[in-house]
Formats: structure tokens, C-alpha cells, sequence
């Protein structure tokens, strides 16, 4: 079964608006996730000639490993912008626009399907995991990857920052998904196998307030969803709740805890 490209939710929609407002920015700070994609990597014993997709793949830097070890990869991302940078990054790549609850792939088509800090982005968790279930072939294994606990995550800190510039009732914050085991069975209900779950901690490093701030205000359109008249108030309220991440030098370390679990397709 094959999905049309244009079946997008509204949420979908906002979400592929909202990170893609200032896609360069964000693509530092995603390079900063390779220690995640890098450990995953490990685990799975990626094969050269495996087909691989990313779901939610952003600007491309996890197709960028996969590729120069030999996969053939394909991403999909709600977002036309980060697309346009991941193209540029990983030019051998199938990359489409679309819904992660809606893949626009056949069935028991890859080898690994993975989605890092994606998957709680959709409007059903369960469905976007059975859809990366249904195109990935018998036994494949499918990752993911969400946030860590709260409180080894400084990152919750910059959430914190951004929620009073939130219109009232805008569907535009991610489901936390928390919880000892939580996305184990989010895994199961969706007819995967989980195989195994791991933990992993990064830092996000910055070499000045305005990296750090241009980084802050693209993630997850921040800057678009406070807009230019209220761009200074987030700031200040960006600089003030990650002041402990600040270094002597000025420049800023923000370090966070992963999980990530490692499923099968039934």
C-alpha cells in the first residue's frame, strides 16, 4: 500500500512551517546530533547496499552518514525547507515531502527505518510507528529516538522560554512523551518488536550568545511563532533561562539526555 504525497494533517503542516523558517540555522545544530545517530548506527549494524529511511530527516545529516557507508537512503520531512538543505547535503537521496502517518512507501521496503526526535511530532505516535513498521521489511529494525528525562535535559529549559509566546490554542508544542518504558509500548501497540533501549547524552555547543540564539530561535520555529515584534522579548527570555549553560568565555554548552529504543518490524 502506497501513500499519496499531498495527504498532510493541519499539524503536519504547521510543524513543516514552523522548523522550516530558518533551516540554515538549525542545520549547525543538528550536526551536533551525529554522537545519537552514531550510537544508533552501531547498534543496528548498518550493511552497505541497505535502503534506508529517515523519517522526519531534516536537513540530512543522518542520510549523510548512512550514505558514506554505503546505503541507499531516502528521507521524509513535513518541511520543504529543510529539505532543500538536505538535498544540498545529501544529493544521492529519495527525499519526499509528506506525513509521517501517511509514508509514501510500499510496504517492506527498507531495511532500516529510523526516526530521531520525530515520531511524538505526529498527531498519533502509534500510527506513525505502524506506518514506519509497515514500509520497513520483516525484521528490520526501526529507531527511535526522544527526549531523556526532564531533568538531565537542558534543553526543557529553552521550552520553558518559548510556551508564553505560544498563541493560546496553537497546536504547535510536541507531545512529551516521558516515561519509564512509555515508548516501549507505544512501540508494542503498534506491532513492533522492541528489541533493546539505550540512553545517550550530548551537548550542544555554541561559541557565542548570537550562535546560540540563532540556533534557540530556529528550533521548532521559534522565532516565527514569537514573530519580529516580540523576537527581542523571546531572546532576552532565551539568554535569561539558559544562563547556567553559559561559559566563562561566553560561549554556551547545552547538554541533554537521549532515549533511544531500538524496535523490529513484526
Amino acid at each position: 500500500m502506497e501513500h499519496s504525497l499531498v495527504e498532510m494533517s493541519a499539524s503536519a503542516r504547521l510543524w513543516g512551517e514552523l522548523w522550516g523558517d530558518r533551516p540554515r540555522d538549525w542545520a549547525g545544530t543538528e550536526e551536533q546530533q551525529r554522537p545519537v545517530y552514531e550510537a544508533a548506527l552501531e547498534r543496528v549494524g548498518l550493511r552497505a547496499g541497505d535502503r534506508v529511511l529517515d523519517v522526519g530527516c531534516g536537513t540530512g545529516v543522518f542520510l549523510r552518514l548512512c550514505a558514506d557507508r554505503g546505503a541507499e537512503v531516502s528521507g521524509l520531512d513535513a518541511s520543504e525547507n529543510l529539505l532543500a538543505v538536505a538535498r544540498g547535503r545529501a544529493p544521492g537521496a529519495d527525499l519526499r515531502h509528506g506525513d509521517m502517518t501517511a509514508l509514501p512507501f510500499a510496504d517492506g521496503t527498507f531495511d532500516l527505518v529510523t526516526g530521531f526526535t520525530s515520531f511524538f511530532f505526529a498527531d498519533d505516535m502509534v500510527e506513525a510507528l505502524r506506518e514506519a513498521g509497515r514500509v520497513a521489511r520483516p525484521g528490520a529494525p526501526v529507531v527511535i529516538e526522544v527526549f531523556g528525562a526532564p531533568e538531565r535535559c537542558e534543553l526543557e529549559q529553552v521550552k520553558g522560554a518559548i510556551a508564553p509566546f505560544r498563541p493560546r490554542g496553537e497546536d504547535g508544542e510536541e507531545v512529551r512523551y516521558w516515561r519509564p518504558g512509555m515508548v516501549e509500548e507505544l512501540a508494542a501497540a503498534a506491532g513492533l518488536d522492541v528489541v533493546e533501549a539505550f540512553t545517550c547524552e550530548t551537548a550542544y555547543a555554541y561559541r557565542d550568545e548570537e550562535h546560540f540564539l540563532a540556533a534557540m530561535l530556529a528550533a521548532g520555529g521559534a522565532g516565527a511563532v514569537a514573530g519580529p515584534e516580540r523576537e527581542p522579548e523571546l531572546r532576552a527570555a532565551l539568554v535569561a533561562a539558559l544562563a547556567g549553560c553559559r561559559r566563562p568565555d561566553g560561549s554556551y554548552r547545552i547538554g541533554n539526555e537521549w532515549e533511544v529504543v531500538i524496535a523490529r518490524a513484526a
